[in-house]
């Protein structure tokens, strides 16, 4: 019979696993620990990640994958909060997820948030307007960028908006929606 860790996590299912694939859906990744919902998925882990804590160690990753996941979530502090207690100091969290701007993100009736290029500055201490951070826990921006579907055109429309965010979050988002946005964030313990 296999140890469950204190977690609830079998021992089996951790070893050597220090990428966790948040909402993995059918991508799975051979090396990590595969989290999703449903069971139809087949998952190493079928866990709802509304349900906080989930069911694994303290300070165990190096890698937190959510691809096209955190919209769906009910709590992104929460979430937010839960990524970095999984995570050891310094660990990476990749994230993608349709910008606010982008059909999709209206028209899918799953999709609870819709996220700005600047929208985790409160978890980077990045904020510029003097609100306060809405957690403890903290992270680094280590890449923000607005992702384009590939066109001649939105190649223009990419470096501009990638070199102002702002202004293209404020005036052209809605004349030239993006198609996503990805970030990399680094755990600051």
């Amino acid at each position: 019979m296999e140890q469950t860790h204190r977690s609830g996590v079998q021992e089996s299912k951790l070893a050597g696993r220090t990428v966790l694939n948040l909402g993995c859906g059918s991508k799975h990744l051979p090396d990590a620990l595969n989290v999703d919902l449903r069971n139809s998925a087949h998952p190493d882990i079928a866990h709802d990640l509304n349900s906080i804590p989930w069911p694994l160690p303290d300070n165990h990753f190096e890698t937190v994958l959510l691809a096209d996941s955190l919209e769906h979530l009910r709590d992104i502090v929460a979430t937010m909060e839960e990524i970095h207690r999984v995570c050891r100091d310094g660990a990476v969290v990749k994230i993608t997820t349709p910008h606010f701007s982008s059909a999709n993100s209206f028209t899918d009736p799953t999709h609870l948030h819709h996220l700005s290029y600047f929208s985790f500055e409160y978890f980077t201490g990045e904020v510029e307007h003097g609100f306060e951070l809405y957690t403890e826990k903290q992270f680094r921006r280590r890449h923000a960028q607005i992702v384009f579907y590939p066109t001649l055109i939105n190649k223009l429309i990419w470096r501009l908006a990638n070199r102002y965010p702002q202004a293209y979050e404020w005036r052209w988002a809605w004349l030239f929606p993006a198609w996503f946005l990805s970030f990399e964030l680094e755990v600051v313990r």
